[in-house]
């Protein structure tokens, strides 16, 4: 049967739209806001024109683009009129950044020598285009910030002009240096790895040889000169973004094959504050968000592939639309909108999905404001490519209201105080900064020990070792361990473990384990009085009640090597009910040689069996098995011999869902019909049984909650705030009730049959399918050439009948810890 003829004998018996049959679009159909509209401006020829994954805007309004692999375009607007597209005349692209200003154009090269050759291209960085002919056309190329020659797709990024108008920033991922003419600036050049225990790098080899500090932001003057270093400690930050308060914001990436495991970092929203570290790092070693040495996220959003961001200013769009920040995400073909608002002296923000199609290879994004139009580009990795226009054309929409912003903008007015002594020494800098060492406001207290680490030690260092509030003391910490010397560490121990951790607000305890391990890595090892010191301060609280609290303790102890901590850590291995959690302590325990018995050591390595159920991204299983060989590795024979078949090879992966099946059914649960069960009891809530019910029903393996668990589905952290019982109920017992556009998967008709998922990945013409929510790393490739159809599927990703081995008071624990917000002492439970 010839393909025709199959789909349309198949939309006949399935209702698909035949009338669809043909679709021209670069992108599928999309699905936006209410009053928005999306129209195809120009479909990019990827013989003439490539894939185009760059855009500005210029002086007279015209869209310049770049080719991923080629040249630069310009496309000219007028109204009525179809999109005029000429290539211009000079012999230079493969731009992922690019900017007009201060008469020229601005682009940032991201290519290797092969695709260079033949351009004008002489390395991957800055270059500046000129007219000086007058003659509309760029005739000269000046190459302003040369950087290393090792990019690739996390190489030079985006270029944004400066709020005052005078310099201009930009950004590069983490596979390419620092400039070397980037002399100064606000991040004073400390950075290393710092791993308590180590790191190992990514499973599957990925730029295992990269090290701190990651991605980067740098400004500049126009002609190139001044660069200076802004914040480092990025993944892949593709672009950059000011906001009206002038402060720039930044969307990272993720690493997709981390998932599933506790040093997965979802893509995020990062307010980007003066000297800022973010702390990626490689493999295990990636930093978690509560680290007091780094910023962390305004906004953790899930797994993506983060591209071009803008702010709606200049859109002719209601108020809220204009103010959000849109961030575009390549691999599931999505622009959400990002609504920031003012939180001390940094922002916390709310995400929606403001724009969503599949396949949707978004790759930037820009406000024409001569129209008060958005265009974005769809392409990259020579995928189909074209450029849109987003209108608004619904009903006026009221402003909204406006929150007290007053108190916001002092703390950031005192932030930037704090900042303008970053890069530079002053006095004055030293009484202002200890001051805020231990200020509430994480942002003000990273400003502070930053413009501190910029003055001369022995300026401060007295002062500091004499502080006593525990907040002001940690930041102390880490600016001496950094900056420092070994005759500095005993002093720094005796203040930090006077600290009374158990007093201490769960933000502080981590932020004070994270002090300790820092002199410690910094300054040297600890000798036996610091050692009797820590484990004195912190050994009666592990094991913690705070999940994070838990896993940090763990590692410092094992480090100390306390008493009991490998049995301890073993009983915390086996009691965790988050996969995440499993693994950090197997991970903390991999290189201990000594404190095991025989059954500890077995509990250990059975575990390795017993997560074979586990699932996560691509380099998940490696890790496990690193983790497993190196812990192997310092076995003795007949230790080995001891463990028989536990120590031999690793045991085949099981079905996900295999922890089900022990499970008898109870009933094939409806809403309303367990509602009814559940209003006859009367049940004590329990946290410790609700978190382990709650993981029974496999709700982990797919979503956030209180830090810890899958990112395929919606966080569910604030979902007792949001929901009433019955709507909790409603959402796990009828998942196709209401499917939200940010998790929705695709139906794709191809000629082989219908591929059900949400993509993933693109390369050229083939689109990798996430067909299995709870085996993320798992990919069914498709060819778009062979795509009959592609629609929006009504059918949820997440699995039905989760609930129905479950009795109605199992059900009522789930829903009393979904409730809590995964806090113990919510009081739900008092």
């Amino acid at each position: 049967m010839n393909h025709k003829l199959y789909f349309i004998v198949f939309a006949f018996c399935f209702g698909w739209n035949a009338a669809a049959y043909a679709q021209e679009s670069p992108a599928g159909a999309f699905k936006t806001l209410p009053g928005f509209e999306v129209e195809l401006i120009h479909n990019v020829s990827a013989s003439d024109q490539g894939s185009w994954v760059s855009l500005c805007v210029d002086d007279k309004g015209r869209i310049i683009a770049s080719d991923q692999y080629g040249l630069l375009y310009r496309v000219t607007l007028q109204e009525g009129q179809p999109a005029s597209v000429e290539k211009l005349a000079v012999n230079i692209g493969m731009a992922q950044g690019m900017l007009y200003a201060f008469d020229s154009l601005y682009i940032n090269i991201n290519a290797g020598k092969k695709d260079r050759e033949g351009t004008d291209a002489l390395g991957p960085g800055v270059y500046r285009l000129s007219d000086t002919t007058g003659d509309d056309q760029f005739d000269k190329i000046e190459y302003i910030v040369p950087m290393s020659d090792n990019a690739g797709e996390h190489g030079p990024h985006a270029l944004v002009l400066s709020p005052d108008g005078t310099q201009i920033y930009f950004c590069s991922g983490n596979q390419v240096d620092v400039p070397e003419s980037a002399t100064g600036g606000p991040v004073p050049r400390l950075w290393d790895e710092d791993h308590l225990l180590g790191r190992m790098p990514d499973a599957r080899g990925h730029m295992r040889g990269r090290l701190a500090p990651g991605g980067w932001i740098c400004r500049m003057d126009p002609d190139g000169s001044n660069v200076e270093l802004v914040a480092t400690g990025f993944r892949n930050e593709y672009d950059i973004a000011f906001n009206r308060d002038g402060e720039l914001f930044a969307y990272d990436a993720d690493m997709e094959w981390d998932i599933g495991s506790p040093w997965y970092r979802p893509t995020r929203v990062n307010h980007v504050i003066s000297g800022a570290e973010f702390g990626w790092r490689n493999g295990t070693g990636k930093w978690p968000d509560y680290y007091g040495d780094s910023f962390g996220a305004v906004v953790n959003i899930g797994p993506g592939s983060p591209t071009g961001i803008v702010f709606g200013y200049g859109a002719d769009f209601p108020s809220k639309y204009q103010d959000a920040l849109y961030i575009c995400d390549w691999s599931y073909g999505q622009i959400h909108a990002v609504h920031l608002q003012p939180a001390g002296a940094s922002y916390q923000a709310s995400f929606e999905t403001f724009l969503t199609a599949a396949p949707m290879a978004v790759t930037d994004v820009v406000i024409r404001k001569q129209d008060g139009c958005m265009y974005f580009a769809v392409g990259g990795r020579r995928t189909a490519s074209g450029l849109y226009r987003v209108r608004y054309s619904g009903e006026a929409q009221p402003d909204p209201v406006e929150a007290d912003a007053a108190e916001a903008a002092l703390a950031r007015e005192l932030r930037h105080q704090l900042e303008a002594f970053h890069g530079r020494q002053d006095p004055a800098a030293i009484r202002l900064a200890m001051e805020n060492l231990g200020n509430q406001d994480r942002a003000l207290r990273f400003a502070a020990r930053i413009a501190l680490e910029h003055q001369p030690v022995e300026a401060w260092r007295a002062a500091a070792l004499e502080l006593t509030e525990p907040r002001a003391v940690i930041n102390a910490a880490y600016a001496l361990a950094r900056t420092g010397s070994k005759q500095d560490q005993g002093q720094l121990i005796d203040k930090l473990t006077q600290i009374e951790f158990g007093s201490l607000p769960t933000s502080t305890q981590l932020e004070l384990l994270r002090a300790l391990g820092l002199v410690w890595m910094r300054l040297g090892e600890p000798d036996q009085k610091q050692t009797e010191q820590a484990i004195r301060q912190l050994n009666a609280f592990f094991p913690a009640k705070n999940s994070l609290v838990n896993r940090e303790l763990a590692a410092v102890l094992v480090y100390l090597k306390a008493p009991e901590i490998v049995p301890r850590v073993v009983q915390q291995l086996r009691q965790a009910n988050a996969q995440e959690d499993q693994i950090h302590f197997a991970f903390c325990l991999r290189e201990v040689e000594q404190g095991w018995d025989a059954e500890s050591r077995r509990d250990y390595f059975r575990w390795f069996f017993d997560v074979a159920s586990a699932r996560g991204g691509a380099s998940f299983g490696g890790f496990l098995s690193n983790i497993r060989d190196a812990a192997l590795e310092r076995l003795t024979d007949s230790q080995k011999a001891e463990l028989g078949d536990l120590a031999g090879p690793m045991p085949a992966p099981r079905d996900p869902l295999a922890d089900l099946t022990p499970r008898e059914q109870v009933a094939e649960w409806t809403t309303d019909g367990l509602m009814a069960e559940l209003e006859k009891l009367k049940v004590q809530p329990d946290f410790e049984k609700g978190r382990e019910l709650t993981a029974t029903a496999q709700c982990f393996k797919c979503h956030r909650f209180n830090g810890l668990g899958g990112i395929q589905g919606p966080d569910l952290t604030a979902a007792g705030q949001r929901f009433n019982e019955k709507d909790l109920l409603t959402t796990i017992i009828e998942p196709n009730k209401e499917v939200s556009d940010q998790y929705q998967a695709t139906q794709f008709l191809t000629d082989d049959g219908v591929v059900v998922g949400r993509v993933a990945n693109l390369n050229g013409n083939r689109l990798q399918i996430v067909t299995n929510m709870l085996a993320p790393g798992d990919f069914t490739s498709i060819n778009a050439d062979e795509i009959i159809e592609s629609r929006p599927s009504p059918v949820s990703m997440m699995p039905a009948g989760l609930l129905d081995t479950f009795r109605p008071e199992e059900v009522a624990q789930i829903l009393a810890y979904l409730r809590s917000g995964g806090k113990a002492d919510s009081e739900i439970y008092q």
